[in-house]
């Protein structure tokens, strides 16, 4: 039994965590990325910049979209004390995000973008997440371990650090793994 509407479905990301649950979702779909710069506007309100910049993704893929066909696109970002926490590019940019986490809470904001030749959809979704206060020693192992480079705020829930030090959630966990499953599902099936 088809359980979804009848779309070609496409993934415009490289994330493994995004792949991985659109197949716990039990969708069909194929991976197609487009390099894009990720640069967003200094004014924008914290939950418009990922869906901005969801948006940002879709564009190189409007004018090729045939009939049928469904892109997904979306990004995330990591919000404390006011500003955008990117992703770290070394050891010692990982190390000073994860003490800046540390202790505290922070809010990860996933802004998704459904795109099909007729019309489209965006939407975000906000979690809340408060880590223990975390030992020079479990950044090291982590940082050392997970290499967390690819990772907007340099951790991971699902991983080591999560497991650990994560204390407290309020919102989607799925989200804080880089997609609303439960929010894209219903839209999905709204489109």
């Amino acid at each position: 039994m088809k359980w979804f509407p009848e779309y070609n479905y496409i993934l415009a990301s490289k994330s493994p965590r995004r792949q991985q649950l659109l197949k716990l979702l039990g969708l069909d779909f194929k991976i197609v990325v487009k390099e894009t710069e990720e640069n967003f506007p200094s004014e924008l309100a914290k939950e418009e910049i990922p869906v901005y910049l969801a948006r940002l993704k879709a564009k190189p893929f409007v004018s090729e979209l045939q009939s049928g066909d469904l892109l997904i696109t979306a990004d995330t970002i990591v919000w404390l004390n006011g500003h955008v926490m990117g992703k770290p590019s070394n050891l010692a940019e990982a190390g000073k995000m994860l003490k800046e986490l540390s202790g505290k809470e922070h809010q990860v904001i996933s802004g998704v973008r459904l795109t099909s030749s007729e019309k489209y959809s965006e939407f975000y979704s906000e979690s809340n997440v408060r880590f223990k206060t975390l030992s020079d020693s479990e950044i090291e192992h982590y940082i050392l371990q997970y290499k967390p480079f690819d990772k907007a705020g340099a951790y991971a829930i699902q991983e080591w650090i999560g497991l650990i030090g994560i204390t407290h959630i309020e919102g989607s966990f799925y989200n804080v793994m880089g997609l609303p499953v439960q929010k894209l599902y219903k839209e999905i099936m709204n489109f």
